[in-house]
């Protein structure tokens, strides 16, 4: 497929591999309501980069490796931990970054890997990928206050990763990343989740982040090859922007919208890409 944008429409937002501190391989990005750019990083760092672009700081760490990030709409970050295998909280005000989930029968997240906040619900979803190539469950769901929680969809998937609910907030898209695809659960009345459907599957893609636009179409950051690609709502898919030579976008993760602008971090490197998709995209806070 021949993407729709070129490359030129792409651009390194932050380099931080000079930067002190480095921008340590960030694997998440979030956009604060201030228009901040937020990452993670690979020694447990939570780096704020400001709205322009022209520095960083780090706002707290952990000796951890964060992976997604995600704002809750009174400021609070939460990040998911691989190193310590939880779920943690930064506080907004004081920017105490603490463990958050507690889970109920002695439960623990093997490998916590993505964060959604689901405000009207009061709730948030974690997605644990497991092992890699060895399915297992699932995504967690957590009181928004306590972290309070327990498996919300507790059936296998091959590598839960990425995810993002719709703009009504009735579906929750999911990354399975050695599945080759990307699924969709309605959230039932209860709360509780419905039989999920297949957005879109390829064998030669490793699917990792995703977004909406405020049209409902998901933009998938592509871990490789290094590509942006939209399903849109009416079923289509198509390849939004590429990097073949891993230039700009270097082994792209997690994504997120500021506006017209589609935000990607970048694991194999240590800077954040900005696209300009000339697209709204969804307010997620």
């Amino acid at each position: 497929m021949t993407p729709l944008l070129g490359l030129d429409k792409a651009s390194v937002f932050f380099n931080g591999i000079f930067a002190d501190p480095q921008l340590n391989h960030p694997e998440c990005v979030a956009v604060a309501r201030d228009g901040s750019v937020w990452c993670g990083g690979e020694r447990g760092e939570i780096y704020r980069i400001d709205p322009d672009g022209s520095s960083m700081d780090v706002i707290a760490t952990n000796d951890g490796f964060i992976l997604g990030i995600a704002f809750d709409p009174a400021g609070n970050l939460y990040a998911c931990d691989m190193k310590h295998q939880t779920l943690f909280r930064l506080d907004g005000a004081s920017h105490t970054f603490e463990p958050f989930a507690r889970l109920s029968d002695g439960r623990q997240m093997v490998t916590p890997n993505f964060v959604v906040v689901d405000a009207p619900r009061n709730c948030l979803y974690v997605s644990d990928s497991s092992v890699a190539r060895r399915p297992g469950p699932g995504i967690w769901r957590l009181d928004l206050q306590s972290g309070e929680g327990n498996l919300w969809y507790d059936s296998p998937l091959n590598f839960a990763n990425g995810m993002c609910l719709s703009p009504d907030g009735d579906r929750l898209y999911v990354v399975e990343s050695w599945a080759y695809r990307v699924i969709v659960f309605p959230i039932r009345d209860d709360g509780g989740p419905g039989e999920p459907t297949v957005v879109v599957e390829d064998p030669t893609v490793v699917f990792d982040g995703v977004a909406v636009d405020a049209d409902g179409n998901l933009y998938i950051a592509c871990y490789t090859p290094a590509r942006i690609m939209r399903a849109r709502s009416d079923g289509a898919v198509e390849v939004l922007i590429e990097d073949p030579e891993h230039d700009i976008m270097r082994y792209p993760t997690n994504c997120a919208f500021r506006g017209t602008d589609l935000f990607t971090a970048n694991l194999g490197g240590w800077s954040i890409t900005k696209i300009d998709a000339g697209i709204q995209g969804h307010a997620l806070v």
